[in-house]
């Protein structure tokens, strides 16, 4: 007399707790996904706007004033462009100001929206000529250390 094999095939209660585990996962892994991505977002903008510390103080040490001219606007008598245009399709950041007591504040563009809209400001010293960072995005986001460290 012939036996009948079993079928071998996953139970719904297998598929079941792979679908839950897969769940768990996700709900860690996504939240983690995001905050790298912000802080990837972050780490760019701050790398777009540093350059202009250099155009500044260049501009200073001509005798100009510097200026962030608009995309295709030639800077005027007695100015200097310093480096980085207010507003690019490709960048991560608008930058709204520079002044001549040596404020430039950047807006950053896109991204999540942990980090969108938010500000990076760095000012200079006149006396020193040192700059500083601050930022209004959230310091878990900036990294361990003080905001904008390095800069």
């Amino acid at each position: 007399m012939q036996t009948k094999k079993a079928e071998g095939g996953f139970t719904l209660i297998e598929l079941m707790i792979v679908v839950a585990i897969i769940g768990i996962l996700a709900a860690v892994a996504i939240p983690a996904y995001q905050d790298y991505v912000a802080k990837a977002k972050f780490s760019s903008a701050l790398a777009e706007v540093s350059p202009a510390k250099t155009g500044f103080e260049v501009a200073l040490n001509d005798g100009l004033t510097p200026v962030i001219p608009e995309a295709g606007t030639a800077v005027g008598e007695g100015e200097a462009a310093i480096g980085v245009q207010a507003t690019n399709g490709n960048s991560t950041i608008e930058v709204t100001t520079a002044t001549a007591a040596g404020v430039i504040t950047a807006t950053i563009v896109g991204g999540s929206g942990a980090v969108a809209g938010e500000t990076i400001t760095l000012t200079r010293d006149e006396t020193t000529g040192q700059w500083t960072c601050a930022t209004t995005v959230a310091q878990n986001l900036v990294g361990p250390t003080s905001t904008c460290t390095g800069v």
